[in-house]
């Protein structure tokens, strides 16, 4: 008899899926996303094979059930499966024995949940990892189940894995999971007819090495100072040895870290195998600029260069079946993504969220920019993530950044404390930090100020001027104002409101403003404008204002600020100020910000406020945080849930919301729409915005939202926001 797996939509041409079909794939896929991630663990390389196998064999196995059957094959009207389909594959792998089983169980168990708190289901006692409603009736038609597996497909004859010590199994099981769920929504995707994906280009680490040596090579040799320090950083980066897992580059603005480190990876990849290479960006709009490079860097002869280079530029993480071809996987040679996915990746416990971390293993990994990559509260966890991946998972760190918090180094962050090796020492080292001292001076504003007070002060202040705030709407009601009063041309604005797409643009637009000026430099009328932002621009961004301006946040993001002021030293010396906002006149303050802002004020009555001040301030801030323990309290008990739950970079939850109204037809005509396009034109929103707006979904994807107020390039889309803001403001009515 034949049984099924999927049921047929017919509304769409989408025939029956057989049960021997889609579970002979999901284990076939399972195990060989295992394998290849496996390679580079060699502790561990097998065991993940055994469980994600098994995991993927029988995480179906309850859809054998007859009414499962009658409603899969169309005999029954139902929404759902009226039996719970995981609960008997489990019972299954628990009946076995053995510990392995036991991990499979749990990896089966989560693959629509997610993994769950180990102590929470021991204290289950005997309905360990069981649905409570379903115990006993799959105990009554177990038998059955297996007979009609068995019937279907031959069992997989597992060596049983040499090496199961494994006291802290929370990687592993993230990993199995990956491997297994990938496999099943793959799979699935597949029978949907969705487009496969295509076999990813390889790194080919050398070739592609040369060819960065071409590219830099051909920028030109100029004989100012910073060229020749550029330079002197890209061949120390690219000639060091990587022998380490770990290692740090703290080099200062403007002096090449995107290729010179790059060159390092490359190199890294070769020495040991690498299969990819990760640029780790804290900033989405910073992902546009350094793609732009590596694709002219590094993509060979005959190759696409949006698969050899791929930026994830938000979270694309869909756990709808329909939606889950709009998921952005870590499959290309080289990925460009944002600190929010790659950590909150790590942390997660959530099938969409994890699918793509089996990926990672075997990476060279560059966590540029990182002293905004995390909040500080977040480096203790993750110091021990990324020490796992470069001893069990074969990978290799560079921690890159022009005020580099080795927070490493800090009793309070790691027991015990680590020294990292430098990719830049010496005189190269020493005498970047001397130009440093030369080109900027940071500042403090006393008092706290409105909108009224702020344009006055920008009005005092030489321009072209950088103005930093902490929040997306604050930056759009003081961009806003400045436009209405002084005019549009006065000012420009950047943030997350505006799509990837539109970013691209405005910041290609600025870099057009801040070279004219170059031509003339004392024309005042062409340098009288502001760009006003969040801190998506205060780091990696190739800018170079007059004057900066940044609201209280730590003294991290200020000096880095200093990194888009005075950047070649063509002012001679620049000011940095750091003020406070009043929350009036629609500013609201970011409650993120309350320590490091705390610690910013003590740091200027100290005068410590230099780039080797850094670390002070950050373990100031961890030690205010209190939440050190709690993640890893957690994570020791295996309680996904809740590391999950603390380990938030973004501290609330983020939706996609498409913009573009032509992508907004196609998706609602069932038209195949890629996951870039979704990425290109669209925006990461807060939950409890889209929920006040009222923000629909689109009826056939519930993981996706479009947006229904207005938009523009300007403000993005808080110009429908501050629309409804003023609307309630001086209506009186509140949404």
């Amino acid at each position: 008899m034949s049984y099924l797996a999927h049921s047929a939509r017919l509304n769409r041409g989408i025939p029956v899926q057989e049960y021997r079909e889609h579970v002979f794939e999901t284990r076939r896929r399972a195990q060989e996303n295992a394998a290849k991630a496996g390679y580079y663990a060699t502790k561990y390389g097998h065991l993940l094979e055994v469980v994600a196998a098994l995991a993927g064999e029988f995480h179906d196995m309850g859809k054998l059930d007859d009414d499962n059957q009658a409603v899969l094959n169309g005999s029954v009207s139902a929404q759902k499966l009226p039996v719970q389909h995981v609960d008997a594959g489990v019972a299954h792998l628990l009946s076995l024995g053995e510990q392995w089983h036991q991990l499979a169980a749990f990896v089966s168990y989560a693959h629509h949940i997610g993994l769950q708190s180990f102590s929470a289901e021991a204290n289950k006692g005997d309905q360990f990892l069981r649905d409570e409603k379903t115990v006993s009736l799959t105990k009554e038609r177990l038998h059955q189940y297996l007979d009609r597996h068995r019937q279907n497909l031959e069992e997989t004859d597992f060596i049983a894995p040499n090496n199961i010590e494994l006291p802290q199994p929370q990687l592993l099981l993230r990993m199995a999971l990956s491997c297994m769920v990938d496999a099943d929504h793959s799979d699935t995707a597949r029978h949907y007819g969705e487009a496969a994906q295509r076999e990813p280009y390889l790194l080919r680490p050398l070739e592609r090495a040369k060819a960065l040596d071409r590219y830099v090579s051909s920028l030109g040799n100029d004989a100012d100072d910073r060229a020749k320090a550029r330079q002197a950083v890209y061949e120390t980066c690219r000639d060091a040895d990587t022998k380490p897992a770990l290692y740090a580059c703290d080099s200062p603005v403007g002096t090449g870290k995107t290729t010179a480190v790059m060159a390092h990876l490359l190199k890294a990849a070769h020495d040991k195998g690498l299969r990819r290479v990760f640029v780790v960006l804290p900033y989405t709009n910073i992902i546009s600029q350094s793609v732009d490079v590596y694709r002219k860097a590094l993509v060979l002869d005959g190759e696409k260069t949006d698969e050899v280079v791929v930026a994830h530029h938000h979270r694309a993480e869909f756990s709808s079946p329909d939606a889950r071809q709009f998921t952005a996987l870590w499959q290309a040679p080289i990925v460009v993504t944002t600190a929010v996915q790659f950590f909150e990746t790590l942390a997660s416990n959530q099938p969409a969220a994890l699918r793509k971390l089996h990926n990672l293993a075997g990476s060279a990994v560059f966590i540029d920019e990182a002293h905004a990559a995390l909040p500080a509260h977040l480096w203790p966890q993750t110091w021990r993530w990324i020490q796992k991946l470069a001893q069990d998972w074969g990978c290799h760190f560079v921690f890159g950044s022009g005020s580099l918090t080795r927070f490493w180094e800090l009793p309070d962050f790691v027991d015990p404390p680590a020294k990292l090796p430098e990719l830049v020492t010496g005189e190269i080292r020493t005498s970047l930090v001397g130009n440093e001292i030369q080109r900027v001076m940071y500042k403090h504003k006393p008092n706290a100020i409105n909108v009224n007070d702020l344009l006055a002060w920008l009005r005092g202040l030489t321009g072209p001027r950088l103005l930093i705030v902490n929040t997306v709407q604050s930056a759009a009601v003081i961009a806003k104002a400045i436009s209405e009063r002084d005019g549009r041309d006065k000012v420009e604005h950047l943030s997350t409101a505006l799509t990837p797409g539109d970013r691209e643009l405005t910041l290609a637009y600025i870099k057009g403003r801040l070279a004219r000026l170059k031509y003339q430099p004392d024309n005042k009328a062409l340098a009288d404008w502001t760009l006003v932002a969040t801190s998506c621009v205060e780091a990696g961004v190739d800018l170079s204002f007059r004057t900066g301006l940044r609201e209280s946040a730590s003294l991290v993001s200020l000096i880095q600020v200093g990194g888009r002021v005075n950047r070649h030293q063509e002012f001679g010396q620049s000011e940095v100020w750091t003020f406070t906002l009043q929350e009036t006149d629609l500013l609201r303050l970011h409650p993120g910000f309350k320590v490091s802002s705390k610690v910013l004020e003590t740091m200027f009555a100290e005068g410590r406020v230099t780039p080797d001040d850094c670390k002070e301030a950050l373990r100031r801030e961890i030690c205010l945080s209190g939440l050190k323990d709690k993640i890893r309290e957690h994570e020791d008990a295996k309680d996904f849930p809740e590391v999950r739950s603390l380990f938030r970079v973004i501290d609330a939850n983020t939706y996609t919301v498409v913009v573009n109204e032509a992508i907004k037809q196609r998706l609602k005509k069932w038209e195949k729409v890629h996951w870039g396009e979704i990425q290109k034109h669209s925006v990461q929103i807060w939950g409890y915005r889209i929920e006040s707006l009222k923000i629909p979904q689109f009826s056939q994807y519930p993981d996706l939202y479009e947006w229904n107020l207005a938009y523009d390039d300007f403000l993005g889309y808080m110009a429908g926001v501050l629309q409804v803001e003023e609307f309630t403001t001086k209506g009186g009515v509140v949404v």
